[in-house]
């Protein structure tokens, strides 16, 4: 009987765009997902200047787009624990929540490359079965020199094509600020909320 297959979208989506929906919806695609599961992030440790939207405006936004689509699931894992949010803390925490599944860890190729300045990469590695790595324009990672710091990572990397997605949420709160339309960068779920609260104004 074959494992269930999740895959792990982790992100402090402020806002969730039509960037994420469409990476998301490719790796399922081209994995073989039974599941999505977004897991929100409330204060990334990579990010300790940055000021977020409050959690739960985030968390509504996420649930907003979760719950159009049954293969999306939303994790509370790093919501219901105290910070700091290191990805290895969570994937340890999943595997225990989900000890039958198979668990592919969703990233970009930059976050690839970066992958050795990780918190405990090696021990991260070990605990995700596979590493769903979504292409990323511009960006080449050097597997060779990789695969010296991070031995057995080149057998974990799944390639995924996703539409090449230049937006990022920071240039859509820059938006906002300024005033701007971002009606077709938003699922309309999430615009919504983004007026409705008044957020990133």
């Amino acid at each position: 009987m074959e494992r269930v297959k999740f895959g792990v979208f982790g992100g402090t989506f402020d806002p969730p765009h039509n960037g994420h929906l469409a990476l998301a919806r490719a790796a399922r695609r081209a994995l073989g997902l039974d599941a999505v599961l977004w897991v929100l992030t409330p204060m990334p440790p990579h990010k300790p200047d940055r000021e977020f939207a409050p959690l739960a405006d985030r968390l509504a936004m996420v649930q907003a787009i979760v719950g159009r689509e049954p293969a999306f699931l939303l994790s509370r894992v790093d919501i219901d624990r105290p910070p700091p949010h290191f990805a290895v803390d969570t994937m340890h925490l999943l595997r225990q929540q989900n000890p039958e599944a198979e668990l592919i860890y969703l990233m970009g190729e930059d976050s690839l490359r970066d992958l050795p300045f990780w918190h405990r990469p090696k021990e991260f590695l070990s605990v995700c079965d596979a590493l769903g790595v979504m292409r990323r324009p511009g960006v080449q990672v050097d597997l060779t020199a990789l695969e010296r710091v991070l031995p057995g990572v080149g057998a974990k990397i799944r390639w995924v094509e996703a539409p090449l997605c230049a937006l990022a949420s920071s240039e859509i709160r820059r938006r906002i600020q300024r005033g701007e339309s971002v009606e077709a960068y938003l699922p309309p779920p999430v615009l919504e909320i983004v007026e409705r609260r008044r957020l990133y104004r």
